[in-house]
């Protein structure tokens, strides 16, 4: 899942810091606005007063209104691709990744409720879910693109134009762990929410890297069912 709020640690100077906030303000006055009266009913103009900027500087952000609700994560996947590149090059892929994803999810439990409510707004409009898991497959595969970069087994360097040839021109692995890690972040996420108030999130993120670090062996006794 996406992180639809751009705050979840500063970074860098002022100025981002102050972009990143404008972008999360934008983005959490659609997502709040579209849950209320639905997507399609929702204009540029009442998402930038609600968020107390202008229309134009919504464009500054977002290129039409679509997309304040499927682009949310773009600053987050190039971060994510960044601190993977820049990790120890000690660490072995999936702790790099790992390490890079957790820095990401810190503030999961407080943004939850925005979080529900823009998957709730996916789920009502069907074309704006197309878009979005069109963008979730562009973002896996560039994080894949990343690894094997990390790897030296290729990379974004020079990436084909096409989608197709960009896939064909990936192994296995890094391909494999991003799908992977990313499945891993959401299937954490779901056995968190309907567990609030026995765990961390953070608790089930680490437990869940742990099960792919240790090659997934079966639990014993009732630990399958934490």
């Amino acid at each position: 899942m996406q992180n639809v709020a751009e705050e979840s640690a500063p970074r860098g100077g002022l100025r981002e810091r102050k972009k990143r906030a404008t972008r999360a303000a934008l983005v959490e006055a659609a997502v709040r606005l579209a849950a209320e009266h639905g997507a399609e009913n929702v204009t540029v103009e009442a998402i930038s007063e609600s968020a107390g900027v202008s229309p134009r500087t919504f464009f500054n952000y977002f290129d039409s209104r679509d997309d304040v609700f499927v682009m949310i994560g773009a600053e987050t996947s190039a971060r994510l691709r960044r601190a993977v590149l820049d990790a120890p090059v000690e660490l072995p892929p999936l702790q790099a990744l790992r390490h890079a994803l957790a820095a990401e999810l810190a503030e999961v439990e407080q943004q939850h409720e925005l979080w529900r409510l823009h998957a709730e707004v996916l789920r009502r409009s069907p074309r704006l879910l197309v878009r979005s898991l069109g963008v979730h497959a562009a973002d896996e595969l560039g994080l894949a693109e990343t690894l094997a970069e990390r790897m030296g087994a290729g990379g974004p360097a020079a990436p084909p134009a096409d989608e197709e040839s960009r896939r064909s021109t990936l192994g296995l692995y890094p391909h494999l762990l991003a799908a992977v890690c990313v499945t891993a972040v959401r299937v954490a996420f779901e056995h968190w929410c309907v567990r609030q108030e026995e765990r961390a999130f953070t608790d089930v993120f680490h437990e869940t890297f742990d099960h792919l670090a240790a090659g997934l062996p079966a639990p014993s006794g009732t630990a399958g069912r934490s």
